[in-house]
C-alpha cells in the first residue's frame, strides 16, 4: 500500500497513524503542497482525484478522503473498527460528525492563524464554532476512556487528528480536561506518533 500525503495536513495524519498503529505495512510518500497542483508529483496527480491529500493506492484500487480510507482500511485489517455492528455504527456516526464540525472548525482556524489571515468576524465565528465542537467532544469524553465502550477505534483516530495541534489554534487546551486526558491516551499507544515526525518526508 502507498500513502500520498504531506506534512502539517491532520487528514493525511488520521491515515498515517491508523497505519503505524496497526503496523500495516506501507510506503509513505511526501507531496509538497507549497507547489501548484499542475507541479507537484505526476505519480500523484494522477490518481488523486481531488488533487488533495491522503490518498492510498492498494492492489490497483485508489481511495480519496481521510475518513473513506479509514473505514476501508479498519474493513481490512479489521483493526480499530469495534467490537460489534453496534460499535460500527457509532464509529459511522463519530465519522461523518467529524468531517462536519470537528473536522472543518479547528483546521480552518489553524489554516487562518497561520497561513490565510482572515477578518476578526471570520477568526472569531471559526473559534466559537471549534470552541462548541470541543466541547461536545469534551462531554462525551467526560466518563469514557475513547469514544467507543471496547477502546480506541478509528472514530478516536479521525476525531483526534488535528487536536494533536489544537496550540496552534490560540485555544487553551487546558480548557477541555477529558480531551487532555484522551489525547494522552492516544499518544500512549504502542506505534504512535505526533504528526510533526510522523508526516516529514521519508529519506
Amino acid at each position: 500500500m502507498r500513502l500520498f500525503g504531506s506534512t502539517d495536513s491532520g487528514h493525511t495524519f488520521k491515515v498515517r497513524s491508523f497505519f503505524l498503529l496497526s503496523e500495516l505495512a506501507h510506503d509513505y510518500e511526501w507531496i509538497d503542497l507549497a507547489l501548484a497542483r499542475n507541479a507537484r508529483l505526476e505519480n500523484f496527480r494522477s490518481v488523486s482525484k481531488f488533487g488533495e491529500v491522503p490518498v492510498l493506492q492498494d492492489e490497483g484500487q485508489v481511495l480519496c478522503q481521510s475518513n473513506a480510507i479509514l473505514i476501508y482500511l479498519a474493513q481490512k485489517s479489521r483493526q480499530f473498527c469495534g467490537a460489534n455492528e453496534m460499535e460500527w455504527q457509532a464509529i459511522l456516526e463519530w465519522l461523518c460528525w467529524e468531517s462536519n464540525r470537528i473536522g472543518f472548525s479547528v483546521p480552518n482556524l489553524r489554516y487562518a492563524l497561520r497561513w490565510a489571515p482572515q477578518p476578526p468576524e471570520v477568526l472569531s465565528f471559526l473559534r466559537d464554532r471549534a470552541i462548541n465542537d470541543l466541547k461536545v467532544l469534551d462531554n462525551t469524553l467526560a466518563n469514557a476512556e475513547f469514544l467507543l465502550p471496547s477502546g480506541p477505534s478509528i472514530a478516536d483516530i479521525s476525531c483526534s487528528g488535528y487536536l494533536f495541534w489544537l496550540s496552534q489554534t490560540g485555544i487553551d487546551a487546558a480548557e477541555f480536561l477529558h480531551i487532555q486526558r484522551w489525547l494522552s491516551s492516544m499518544s500512549a499507544l504502542p506505534g504512535w506518533v505526533h504528526p510533526d515526525i510522523a508526516l516529514v518526508a521519508c529519506t
